[in-house]
């Protein structure tokens, strides 16, 4: 393993075109393979591909009375 076998977090959201921040959570929630911290860092396979949105795009979201 060298150091061109991985990414920082921001390395992967200049590549992906997202935020640092966003990058960060998408690791945080297991949604990235291969995905570890070192620290208070995320370090990314190399060839990590961005995972899917899954954010709501319906625009249907669910509200309850009284809020």
């Amino acid at each position: 393993m060298n150091a061109e076998d991985f990414m920082t977090s921001a390395q992967a959201a200049e590549k992906w075109g997202i935020t640092v921040r966003r990058a960060q959570v998408l690791c945080a929630e297991n949604r990235v393979d291969g995905a570890f911290r070192v620290g208070k860092s995320w370090i990314l396979p190399a060839d990590a591909k961005k995972p899917a949105d899954a954010r709501i795009k319906s625009r249907k979201y669910i509200k309850k009375k009284g809020r």
